[in-house]
């Protein structure tokens, strides 16, 4: 049979089904070749690449990278030692399927960028040599140097894949032993301020990623703040910053990751740099990770701020991310500038912004006002201070919010605490808080009114020899448009001299545009209060200022213990004073003062031996001549009512009422040169003080009082009256005064009347015109017969 009967071939398909099959296969047989073909093609210019950057001399590059530079700059750049380039895979900082893309290390040794021609460091003359009296970092060599900045060497990586975007991301950078020197002339020129080529913008873009530095200098110098100063760095084996108080009290320990992420990683590529690799360690720390930074620079700081000399050390982080927002990068530092002394650690949550600010800070110095210079904070003088407290916030420039919290320290001998918030803003910063003294020392407030400074004994000794005892330190109004004020300060108890019982002191402070307010100034004293509004406009010298307040139930004898342990009293003083002034000191303003003032006593006693108690020799003198050594007079009533004309505070009425005469005191206090020129005449109610042939005058200056008898007429005026006619003025210059509501006999009632007209500031209250009908009544005020 034949053989294809027995073994039938099998069927074969319609040659129209095969070559559907092979036009279906075509396009992914054609796509599968195409991709292989392509792949080869990366992978082969990858090894092309890789070959190039491995045996490629990148030093001939040398010419072409220093001229784009420069042409970039607008000033010379130069790579004076090797360049080179090195592959860097994976990528240590970055997450996902974008660590394993590629990336290159470039390194360049000996680099050299000069400053813009023409320009003139501060601190030095035309030709480069120092200018005198101007000893500083910068100008110690005989001749300026040109560069800006020489870097020993420097190391860049970069990713490849966003140089596709015309973006260059650099991750680090790397620098050892920089030398870099910025510097501002007093013209406001620059150095590091880079000239921008004319045309349109070359659409490209850079960031830096992170910072790392090993031993090198940087140094500023600026023309217009009169600073120059130095910092030398040098690295240090990691180290992890102490211990600190979280929120709440606790402690927060340091991140053990961070230890992990201080020690040096092996790159995965030998061809990277060994400083780069080592900056590259954190990898087991997670981008953005708020781990504290290891410590791993020392520096030493040392120049020149005005007249001040500064000096400093400390520690701070070796690598500065500049990419991550919270790195929490360390840094401890203790410096001094003139008397100012800083001691601070703590951490910066953002670096490259001076942003996230958490530090614990100690500062002293010899007064509250030296910190201006520094801080340009605008605080009063004070003795020697020091305060220790919390700083949080940020010092970005322009938009610098900080504040310094629960503060604790002592300023002379008393205790401060409080909490103060500073926010920086146009026109002015403002500083805002609140202060107070559980045990404030009296001499303390004396720098703050410019009676005394501390760090200068002979301060004020001057004008005691001469018999004067007003403030006459000037008001630093200069620096009062620098920075606006809402204070409030609270002195809970004063520890003060027995001659002085101040009790207790609150003020509220505000400056807004140079222009102080104190309203309201309250002190307590002697079991009453003494409240007064104060404004001083320092916006044009002179100074301006109105004077206005009140006292209430001033016990006159708790002015003087030694008087009330007798349980005998002085009286109760009350009164009022308003004044317009011009002037730079307490002196100044209350040397040119215009207004008004009176001041109200009664139900007193009065006796020699009680005001030698009390120390008041001019009273004393005053009653033992009138009254004798040993008898005690009582006193009913009061007044003293003056007007105020440029510092001349002259008697319009001044009486005092006793059981057995009426005393009236005519003349002058001059609250300029602080001369009085009082006498003292009385009317008695019964004939009977034969020995007062002969008037009292009261002379001399606040310092130095001269008390003496003067030929001529009868003369009466008992101790507390010289007390409220002459000292009284001076001691409530500041503090104004209205009189309560009495109901006294016929000699006191018309006294009592004028006492309670209200007092008015500048020419109107001189003038006195509102209260003419209650003087003249008080004038006439006789004793019945």
């Amino acid at each position: 049979m034949p053989s294809d009967s027995i073994h039938p071939s099998p069927a074969r398909p319609p040659a129209s089904d095969t070559a559907a099959r092979r036009m279906a296969r075509g396009p992914l047989q054609r796509a599968a070749v195409w991709g292989l073909w392509l792949l080869g093609l990366v992978l082969a210019v990858l090894v092309v690449l890789a070959i190039v950057v491995a045996v490629m001399d990148w030093n001939r590059a040398k010419p072409w990278v220093n001229a784009k530079v420069s042409e970039a700059t607008g000033r010379n750049f130069a790579i004076e030692g090797d360049l080179s380039v090195d592959w860097r895979w994976p990528q240590p900082l970055e997450d996902g399927w974008q660590r394993w893309l590629p990336g290159v290390a470039v390194k360049a040794d000996n680099l050299v960028m000069d400053n813009p021609d023409a320009f003139v460091a501060p601190f030095r003359r035309a030709d480069g040599k120092p200018a005198p009296g101007k000893a500083g970092p910068s100008n110690k060599d005989a001749e300026a140097p040109a560069q800006m900045a020489r870097i020993g060497s420097a190391t860049a990586t970069l990713s490849l894949w966003p140089l596709l975007g015309k973006h260059v991301a650099i991750d680090t950078v790397d620098l050892t032993g920089p030398d870099i020197a910025l510097a501002r002339s007093a013209d406001g020129n620059n150095n590091w301020t880079f000239q921008r080529k004319d045309g349109p913008p070359s659409g490209w873009s850079f960031d830096v990623d992170r910072l790392i530095v090993h031993q090198g200098v940087i140094a500023y110098a600026d023309g217009i703040k009169d600073l120059d100063v130095r910092v030398r760095l040098d690295t240090t084996a990691p180290e992890l910053p102490r211990q600190r108080s979280a929120p709440g009290g606790r402690a927060a320990p340091a991140n053990p990751a961070t230890a992990k992420a201080s020690a040096p990683a092996s790159a995965a590529s030998g061809t990277v740099a060994p400083s780069v690799a080592a900056a590259s360690a954190p990898a087991n720390v997670p981008s953005g990770s708020n781990a504290p930074v290891p410590y791993g620079l020392r520096f030493e700081l040392e120049g020149r701020y005005l007249k001040a000399q500064i000096k400093g050390q400390g520690r701070a982080g070796q690598v500065i991310s500049l990419r991550n927002k919270v790195v929490n990068y360390p840094l401890q530092i203790d410096a001094s500038a003139g008397s100012v002394v800083l001691s601070a650690e703590g951490i910066l949550a953002n670096p490259g912004a001076l942003s996230g600010l958490d530090f614990q800070v100690r500062l002293k110095a010899d007064s509250m006002a030296d910190l201006y210079e520094v801080t340009g904070l605008v605080l009063p003088n004070t003795p020697p201070f020091e305060t220790d407290g919390r700083l949080t916030g940020s010092l970005e420039p322009e938009r610098a919010v900080w504040q310094y919290d629960g503060f604790d320290g002592k300023v002379g001998q008393s205790d401060l605490h409080g909490s103060l918030k500073y926010t920086s803003g146009k026109p002015r910063p403002r500083l805002t808080g609140t202060m107070t003294s559980n045990q404030l020392r009296l001499a303390d407030l004396g720098p703050t009114i410019g009676t005394s400074k501390a760090d200068n004994a002979n301060r004020g000794r001057e004008r005691v020899g001469k018999g004067k005892v007003l403030p006459d330190s000037k008001f630093a109004a200069e620096r009062w448009n620098a920075m606006d004020m809402d204070i409030v300060f609270k002195g809970r108890h004063i520890i003060r001299p027995e001659s002085l019982p101040l009790e207790n002191l609150s003020v509220h402070a505000v400056m807004e545009n140079a222009q102080l307010k104190l309203a309201p100034l309250t002190f307590g004293v002697a079991e009453g209060k003494i409240e007064s509004q104060v404004s001083i406009d320092g916006r044009t010298p002179p100074l301006k200022a109105q004077i206005r307040g009140t006292v209430q139930g001033l016990q006159l004898s708790a002015l003087f213990p030694k008087v009330q342990l007798m349980k005998k009293s002085f009286g109760r003083m009350d009164g009022a004073i308003a004044l317009e002034s011009t002037g730079n000191s307490v002196a100044g303003l209350l040397g040119q003062g215009t207004g008004e003032m009176r001041l109200y006593v009664r139900e007193g006693t009065l006796s020699k031996q009680m005001l030698d108690l009390a120390a008041l020799n001019v009273g004393s003198i005053v009653v033992g001549k009138l009254f004798g050594d040993t008898k005690e007079v009582h006193l009913r009533c009061a007044v003293a009512d003056f007007t105020v004309v440029e510092g001349l505070a002259t008697t319009r009425v001044v009486k005092m009422s006793t059981d057995d005469a009426i005393i009236e005191a005519t003349g002058t206090i001059d609250l300029g040169t602080e001369e009085m020129n009082l006498r003292i005449k009385p009317e008695s109610l019964e004939w009977k003080f034969f020995s007062l042939r002969s008037p009292l005058y009261v002379k001399g200056t606040f310092g130095n009082p001269d008390v003496g008898v003067e030929a001529g007429p009868l003369l009466l005026r008992a101790g507390a009256a010289v007390v409220a006619a002459a000292v009284a003025p001076v001691a409530l210059a500041l503090v104004p005064v209205t009189v309560p509501a009495a109901d006294d006999d016929t000699h006191c009632k018309p006294l009592l009347d004028l006492g309670k007209q209200p007092v008015k500031p500048g020419r109107q209250g001189a003038a006195g015109t509102a209260s003419q009908p209650a003087r003249q009544a008080a004038s006439k005020a006789a004793p019945a017969r």
